[in-house]
C-alpha cells in the first residue's frame, strides 16, 4: 500500500448525443459515442492518520464537502472495502470548467475511485470500479477508464470502440453554464428534427476516418429553444471559418469543440476564441486507461 497517489481526471466530450423517449424511472434514455480529451485535472490523494475525508480545491466555489462527487467516491470506496478509521485527504487541481458539459466532477470522482484502488492495494477490477462508479452518478462509470465508447441507457452502458484517430480539439467555454435539468426540461417539448448518425459515426471511429467523423459529430440539444444557443452556433462558426472538420457542443453545454488535422489552425483558432471567450484550450483524444 502507498501513502500518496496522484491520478489525471481527463475531460470528457460528446462526439455524438442522442435522446429518445423518457424511461419510468424519470430518466431519459440515451445513445452517445463519448471521448475523453488530454485536458484534465489534477488529484492527489494522501492518507493523513486523522479521521475522515478531507477535500481542497483550487477554484474556492466548488463545494469540498459531500455535494463534491470526489469526496462521495472515498466515502463510498471505503465503506465497500470496510476500510474504517483511515483519513484521507484529497486535493483537486482543476482545469476542466465548471458546467461545461464536459464531466469534470465525474472525471474527478472517477479518478478518486482508480486513486484509492492504489492507495490501500485492492487491485480492484476495471468491471468493480465502473460497478461502483454507477452508484455516483451517471458519466462515472465511462471516466474509469475513458477513451472512446458508445454509452446507452443513463449513460452507464458503456461498449469500448477503437480510438478516435488523432487530431487537434479546439475547446471553448462560453461565459455562461446551462442547467442539465432545464434543457432536458426544454428538450422534452420539442420535436426533434435530427438525430445523429450514431452507426455512420461507429463506422468512421473503425476506419479511422477523421473526417468522417467529424462530419457525423451532432447533439441534439442543440435544436433545444434557448437564446444561449446563438452563442453555440456563433463559436461552432467562428471554429469552421477557421477550418475545422466539424464542431458542436458537448454534453448539455455549454463548452463547444471543433477537430483539426492541422494544428496551426487549430491554434489560430484558439487564438482568436481566446479573444472573446476566457476559458479556449487545444486538446487531443487520449486512449482508453489499462486498468487491471
Amino acid at each position: 500500500m502507498k501513502e500518496e497517489v496522484r491520478e489525471a481526471a481527463y475531460a470528457k466530450l460528446n462526439l455524438t448525443l442522442d435522446v429518445a423517449e423518457k424511461r419510468s424511472d424519470g430518466y431519459h434514455e440515451m445513445l452517445m459515442v463519448m471521448q475523453t480529451v488530454s485536458l484534465s485535472d489534477a488529484i492527489e490523494l494522501k492518507k493523513t492518520g486523522e479521521a475522515g475525508i478531507r477535500a481542497t480545491c483550487n477554484f474556492r466555489y466548488v463545494p469540498t464537502d459531500r455535494r463534491n462527487l470526489a469526496v462521495r467516491a472515498a466515502e463510498l470506496f471505503c465503506a465497500k472495502q470496510g476500510i474504517q478509521n483511515q483519513g484521507i485527504r484529497i486535493r483537486m487541481e482543476k482545469k476542466i470548467p465548471v458546467g461545461a458539459g464536459m464531466a469534470g466532477g465525474s472525471a474527478d470522482a472517477a479518478a478518486v475511485l482508480r486513486g484509492m484502488n492504489r492507495l490501500f492495494g485492492t487491485d480492484m477490477s476495471r468491471k468493480e470500479l465502473e460497478a461502483l462508479a454507477e452508484e455516483i452518478g451517471s458519466d462515472v462509470a465511462f471516466c474509469i477508464a475513458g477513451g472512446t465508447s458508445l454509452a446507452k441507457g443513463r449513460g452507464e452502458i458503456l461498449e469500448d470502440l477503437d480510438p478516435m484517430p488523432d487530431c487537434h480539439i479546439v475547446i471553448c467555454k462560453p461565459g455562461f453554464s446551462i442547467s442539465t435539468p432545464e434543457l432536458f426540461r426544454k428538450l422534452d417539448q420539442v420535436n426533434l428534427r435530427r438525430h445523429p448518425d450514431t452507426a455512420g459515426m461507429l463506422e468512421a471511429i473503425a476506419s479511422g476516418d477523421l473526417r468522417e467523423c467529424a462530419m457525423r459529430m451532432y447533439n441534439v440539444f442543440e435544436e433545444v429553444p434557448d437564446r444561449r444557443m446563438r452563442t453555440v452556433a456563433e463559436i461552432k462558426s467562428t471554429m469552421r471559418d477557421f477550418g475545422a472538420l466539424g464542431a458542436v457542443m458537448t454534453g448539455t453545454g455549454s463548452a463547444v469543440f471543433g477537430v483539426w488535422q492541422d494544428r496551426d489552425a487549430a491554434e489560430n483558432c484558439a487564438e482568436e476564441l481566446s479573444r472573446e471567450y476566457r476559458f479556449c484550450v487545444v486538446s487531443r483524444p487520449t486512449e482508453r486507461l489499462n486498468i487491471g
